[in-house]
């Protein structure tokens, strides 16, 4: 649906539910958010939440349930196996997708892991449009390698193209031809590019892309994870789908992919996940990993109740007024921050805002890991959670050497049904102030590094005394107290 238009009041985006129930939040004074943050090692992962006042960090098993979810959780079969919830769950992915299926799973990186142990041999090769950490990572830990072949426009901060998300389809014929196709173990689409800003993908790129790689024999896989929020961008920014149907539009995606997965953590508004198989053989090829892995066949690692949660949330995923919401929001924080002349990933996508920490700490080198200094800046004069999506989250190459991310991104991340326009205006407010003192901010480096996925656990330093100068400085304009 479109924004809810206002007589006296430039538009602002409108929630299509009301408060039930409430959790409190604490704003710490700027000298203990500056403790904490010492504490944390400068890794907003390692802050505690009871520290924290907008938890920004993710959209992942944080969004708000609906009291249908609730009362659905009130009626699971707990049964170890053959559980009547998780049948219920598969009629329901079965009507969405087409797909009869299904593979649970705890959450999304558990799907990559059991697809990496199926396909994935040493000197092996996956294309994407773009990489997700995870998703990575269990890639490169079974000897296989990552293209990543989106678009060149995808990397470009600041323009007004709606789907920055689409796959160079002329790399994919080359890379395809390069490697060779019986090396390209599968095409992995994301829809929603987590790590460039949430970047939608558009239909006809899903379609075009699915066709290579079917001319090929090449399997191709969708990552569902946020879907919700590509299914909303196409039909608000392809004109071709604005009479079209959600669940039109999700079925004509689906239909082009031989497997999907999917974060239920996301999609499905609840804590679980899923792989849907096209192919029976290749479905029984697979399930023997679910039981060695997750759990048994019926479960998947997931709580039960969690499993009829997810059910009512995945047509919920499905309706716009509560689609809409997440990137109405997201827009308005970009929008507002990007007159303010903050740098910004424009247009806005899914998932949250996104800074770009290359041009809003331009004196730090990538090395230093601009956009986790700018997190942690972010907290100390905020008590603002967001993460850092750029060379922290990358992992070393073979030599050592830092393998520099073609983002240094901070994601401000706004969870569905989560937060209030008054506190979304509290962010604008001091990421505005923080970008008028942005000459304050240092960089990092590491005191504890792990080998893989450094960016969870690592712990980091300043290079100076940078955060006790900016909460002086932030002290001086808004008091003790703030």
């Amino acid at each position: 649906m479109p924004a809810i238009k206002f007589y006296k009041h430039d538009d602002i985006p409108m929630e299509m539910h009301k408060v039930k129930v409430v959790q409190q939040l604490t704003l710490l004074p700027a000298d203990q958010r500056l403790q904490k943050m010492k504490d944390a090692g400068f890794n907003t992962f390692q802050l505690h939440n009871g520290d924290i006042f907008m938890d920004m960090l993710t959209d992942s098993g944080v969004n708000a349930m609906s009291q249908e979810q609730l009362a659905g959780m009130m009626k699971p079969d707990d049964a170890y196996a053959g559980s009547e919830s998780f049948y219920r769950m598969v009629d329901k992915l079965e009507e969405i997708f087409g797909i009869g299926n299904c593979l649970p799973a705890h959450q999304g990186r558990a799907c990559e892991n059991i697809l990496a142990e199926r396909f994935v041999k040493p000197g092996n090769c996956v294309i994407m449009n773009y990489h997700f950490t995870t998703t990575k990572a269990h890639i490169t830990r079974k000897g296989g390698h990552v293209e990543e072949l989106v678009k060149d426009e995808g990397l470009i901060s600041k323009s007004d193209l709606p789907f920055k998300g689409d796959i160079d389809l002329d790399k994919l014929e080359a890379c395809i031809q390069a490697e060779g196709a019986d090396n390209v173990v599968f095409m992995r689409l994301e829809a929603g590019t987590n790590l460039i800003g949430g970047q939608p993908v558009s239909l006809q790129s899903f379609k075009d892309a699915c066709a290579i790689a079917r001319k090929h024999g090449i399997v191709s896989v969708l990552d569902a994870s946020l879907l919700q929020d590509n299914l909303y961008f196409i039909k608000t920014r392809d004109p071709e789908c604005a009479d079209r149907s959600i669940r039109d539009i999700c079925r004509e995606i689906a239909d082009q992919f031989d497997i999907i997965y999917f974060s239920a953590r996301k999609f499905g508004l609840a804590r679980g996940g899923a792989i849907l198989v096209r192919d029976d053989e290749l479905f029984h090829s697979m399930e023997d990993l679910v039981p060695m892995f997750e759990g048994f066949l019926t479960y998947g690692g997931m709580s039960i109740r969690e499993i009829e949660a997810m059910t009512v949330g995945f047509d919920e995923c499905l309706e716009m007024d509560v689609i809409s919401q997440g990137p109405q929001f997201i827009e308005y924080t970009v929008n507002q921050l990007d007159e303010y002349g903050v740098p910004m990933i424009t247009p806005g996508g899914g998932l949250g805002a996104h800074i770009d920490a290359t041009q809003f700490v331009s004196h730090i080198p990538q090395e230093e890991y601009p956009a986790g200094a700018l997190a942690a800046a972010l907290y100390i004069c905020g008590g603002i959670r967001g993460m850092e999506r750029g060379t922290l989250s990358e992992e070393r190459n073979a030599d050592g050497s830092e393998r520099l991310a073609s983002m240094e991104l901070v994601r401000l991340a706004l969870p569905r049904r989560v937060f209030t326009l008054s506190q979304v205006e509290y962010v604008i407010d001091r990421v505005k102030w923080l970008y008028d003192h942005r000459d304050m901010i240092g960089g990092l480096r590491f005191t504890h590094e792990p080998a893989t996925l450094r960016f969870f656990t690592g712990r980091l330093e300043p290079v100076t005394d940078w955060p006790d100068r900016l909460a002086a400085a932030f002290k001086d304009a808004f008091g003790d107290d703030q």
